[in-house]
């Protein structure tokens, strides 16, 4: 009969509640008093023979064994009453005995003359098996000690075994050597990096405390040590040592080991040197009497002691630093002294200790990795953690952290960034080129660079922005290289890595100082720049409000960018001051302050600036003071249109013989024509050359054409042809108007009027003085040709080029024309030559041929 607690879905009351009873070794019964009116009753498989012996474990489960060897788990939950969990037939004859010990989380059963023990996370494994020979008559019952440390059988024939099912687990490090507690009485030393063969030390006590050196070893219990030497060959006891109190750890090097005990450590020589040897250099005593503080922990170098003390004065500061650590490793690897572990229970944290960074040193959480369940972590070495576990033995287990040090074969570009990412936090940077090179990405390299900048690894960075073809920061970083300044060089680099406030408080710690207001001014960091300029180089002051000033204009704060103007002025620099002197006459205005403004760009030697602040004020709509402007400077174009903006025409009369924007004579001009004063404005317009214009008034208001006719001679202006045309039409002069009607390419027009009045003789001869087109010639000639005036016609079909036409009218031409007719008749033939072998079908004519006969005797060849 057991009590226990059923598994409900009400987990409010903690009482024992369920009563078990084996039942005719066949049922087991549960009653639950919380439920008088639903007991249990559960049955088994009949194959599985009698219930030998059950215990209850965990939330609600039971381990039954029977008879025949098998044992099952069942769970008492209301749902998954009747279901076995887990069975597993352990044992092939018989099964004696079952025991649970939940402190190791173990279960053990035995029969057929051997101890079977399964982890209950995972019951179809097999922990361990002790097989009992000897044991004829059967095994007995078996029982854990509270602690799992025991584990006792009894048997048949009245023996009494007791088994040690876990070790303490003891265990220390030096450098790359380990000891480790293998039995009650047994400890190990081992190197694994080193490859040296493990030596076996019997111990005379079951040790409470283990530590080694490089040479020696140390055990022991309460307030006494056992110490050895390490031989090459063999191990021997060298002596113990009585303390003054409990020891809790000891340390050792290579020559002296440190005991803490109650709050003290005792510092003394492992082998004395000489009989006599001061008692000082013997042993010490820490902390000193005067020291009110309690040592927590301890440890030894080559040529230090340190301990650590319940005083909180933390050097650096540890994140994530758990509340159940219960040890810290450092990292034995000679290539990666920046790292150490701390570890719990559960998980081992792996911290690196950065030196030297642009923000100084500091401790960094790389990650964190699980650790089995029971392992005690010895030795780290290269991202290898060396345990000790309860049953004396070691085991390794790699740090997640140091997965690159694992084939990266198969590892997909996503799972290769973080991988670069702890390599990068762990500084392996060796490491973290090749992950560069496999995964060949420009963001990639760029972190790796990055991160050189951080940790002030010049020569690194200098080689990965090499590769990425970066130029610009490859020479920056080799000027800045060989910089013995530790924070010079780290201001620089924090610059380059776009912390600038970070690189200000670097360059302030400096030997140059001035660094950082050269920075400021060159990120143009303004009012940060002054600030520092007032503690650094006040002479500087005024340079800087120059060039803020002139950002602040930029922006449009004017108000601010007069002050920074005006603080600018030095009295002594004259190039400066004309820059800080232009400022404030533009801002002067900008702020409505015109009158200071207009007076301090009158008073001030550039053009430049008048031109500038005429531009501002002509924005203004203040069109005199900016036409004053734009004439001192010189600017006469500007002056006059602005002067012609504000009606001002005396002034810009003044100004014109130093204009040469036609646009202004124009607006001048068509002024002048506006209020009739002619003569002005046609000098105006030819200053202008607008010659139409020109034209135009000369036609219409000066009554001057023969003016007009010399300007469109001289110009060939179409329009002005036209109009000149115009006039001559008003005034009958039909012989003018066709010639200027022609000159204006309006052929068609003059050729109408020709016919109109009977001028064709005129617009003829005027159109053969000009480029003529064969369609003009043959109008014409066609003209003539109805006229029956022959000799004209034959004379444009000359023209345009039809000869057999322009020969038949020379034929025609009356006896009074005979010898002119002749001679184009001749010229004709002359031409037609050309083509008499180009058309066989003209020389079959006969008419052609009796005329051809009539005109060869004139034609020399």
């Amino acid at each position: 009969m057991q009590f226990s607690m059923m598994k409900t879905n009400d987990r409010t009351s903690a009482a024992e509640s369920t009563i078990s009873v084996v039942v005719g070794k066949k049922t087991l019964f549960l009653f639950n008093l919380n439920e008088p009116d639903n007991p249990v009753d559960m049955e088994f498989q009949q194959h599985y023979g009698n219930i030998v012996c059950y215990s209850w474990y965990g939330d609600g489960y039971i381990m039954i064994g029977f008879s025949r060897g098998n044992f099952v788990v069942i769970s008492t939950h209301i749902r998954e009453i009747g279901q076995e969990i887990f069975q597993a037939h352990d044992h092939k004859d018989n099964l004696t005995s079952i025991a649970v010990s939940q402190t190791l989380n173990k279960a053990a059963t035995c029969g057929d003359n051997c101890i079977k023990i399964h982890d209950l996370a995972e019951l179809r494994d097999i922990y361990s098996i002790v097989s009992l020979d000897d044991e004829h008559k059967g095994l007995g019952t078996l029982s854990w000690t509270d602690d799992g440390q025991l584990l006792a059988l009894s048997t048949q024939r009245g023996s009494l075994h007791v088994f040690l099912t876990k070790l303490p687990i003891l265990g220390d490090a030096c450098s790359t050597r380990i000891a480790y507690l293998t039995s009650l009485l047994e400890v190990t030393v081992a190197n694994p990096v080193e490859g040296e063969l493990p030596i076996t030390v019997s111990v005379a006590v079951e040790p409470n405390f283990v530590a080694v050196g490089l040479y020696h070893l140390a055990v022991g219990m309460n307030n006494r040590a056992w110490f050895y030497v390490l031989g090459e060959n063999a191990v021997k006891k060298l002596k113990d040592v009585e303390y003054l109190g409990t020891v809790a750890s000891v340390c050792l090097y290579s020559d002296y080991a440190s005991a803490l005990f109650e709050g003290k450590v005792q510092l003394h020589l492992i082998e004395s040197e000489m009989l006599d040897a001061q008692e000082e250099r013997e042993t010490r005593l820490f902390p000193a009497v005067d020291d009110k503080c309690r040592i927590l922990c301890h440890a030894l170098t080559g040529d230090f002691l340190i301990y650590g003390t319940d005083v909180n004065d933390a050097t650096y500061e540890i994140p994530d630093f758990s509340p159940t650590i219960k040890g810290v490793l450092w990292e034995n690897w000679p290539m990666d002294k920046g790292v150490f572990i701390a570890y719990d229970d559960d998980k081992v944290y792996t911290y690196v200790f950065h030196k030297d960074t642009i923000q100084g040193s500091k401790v960094i959480l790389a990650g964190g990795t699980k650790v089995p369940f029971s392992h005690k972590p010895l030795l780290l070495y290269n991202g290898e953690l060396t345990c000790q576990t309860q049953s004396g033995k070691i085991n390794n287990i790699y740090l997640s952290t140091h997965r690159f040090l694992d084939t990266l074969k198969d590892v997909g570009p996503h799972e290769l960034r973080q991988v670069l990412t702890q390599t990068l936090m762990l500084k392996r940077f060796s490491d973290a080129w090749e992950l560069c090179k496999i995964l060949n990405d420009q963001t990639a390299w760029n972190e790796l660079a990055r991160a050189c900048l951080h940790h002030m690894e010049v020569e690194f960075a200098i080689r990965v922005y090499r590769t990425i073809g970066n130029v610009g920061m490859v020479m920056s970083l080799e000027q800045i290289k060989g910089i013995e300044d530790y924070n010079l060089l780290a201001g620089h680099l924090a610059m380059f890595s776009n912390d600038f406030n970070l690189a200000q408080d670097l360059y302030l710690a400096s030997s140059c100082p001035v660094a950082a207001l050269e920075m400021r001014r060159d990120l143009q960091h303004w009012d940060s720049a002054l600030q520092l300029a007032k503690r650094l180089a006040p002479d500087q002051i005024p340079f800087i409000s120059k060039e803020y000033a002139v950002q602040l204009e930029f922006t449009g704060d004017y108000v601010n960018a007069l002050a920074h103007y005006e603080k600018g002025i030095t009295g002594d620099n004259k190039e400066h001051d004309e820059v800080c002197l232009a400022g404030v006459a533009q801002m002067s205005i900008r702020m409505g302050d015109i009158r200071r403004g207009v007076n301090q760009a009158l008073k001030h030697p550039s053009r430049v600036l008048k031109r500038d602040c005429g531009a501002i004020l002509e924005n203004m709509k203040q069109f005199s003071e900016a036409a004053q402007l734009y004439e001192k400077g010189l600017y006469y174009d500007k002056a006059a249109s602005v002067y012609i903006r504000c009606k001002n025409w005396a002034k810009v009369g003044e100004l014109l013989p130093h204009v040469s924007s036609p646009k202004i004579h124009l607006q001048y001009a068509k002024a002048k024509e506006a209020d009739g004063r002619y003569k002005e404005a046609v000098v105006a317009y030819e200053n202008a050359k607008q010659w139409n214009s020109v034209i135009r008034i000369y036609l219409d208001h000066l009554n001057n054409p023969e003016k007009a006719v010399s300007i469109v001679r001289e110009t060939q202006s179409l329009e002005g042809a036209k109009m000149v045309a115009r006039f001559f039409l008003q005034l009958g002069d039909y012989g003018s108007a066709i010639q200027f009607l022609v000159i204006s390419k309006c052929n068609n027009e003059a050729f109408t009027l020709a016919q109109q009045h009977n001028k064709m003789e005129i617009y003829a001869d005027i159109i053969g003085s000009e480029d003529t087109t064969n369609e003009d010639y043959q109008s014409i000639a066609l003209y003539f040709e109805g006229e029956k005036r022959h000799f004209q016609a034959g004379k444009f079909f000359l023209l345009c080029g039809q000869y057999s036409r322009a020969l038949k009218h020379f034929l025609k031409c009356p006896s009074s024309e005979d010898n002119a007719a002749i001679e184009m008749a001749i010229e004709t033939v002359r031409k037609l030559c050309n083509e008499i072998f180009k058309n066989a079908n003209f020389l079959k004519n006969t008419r052609f041929q009796v005329k051809m006969q009539i005109l060869v005797p004139f034609v020399t060849f």
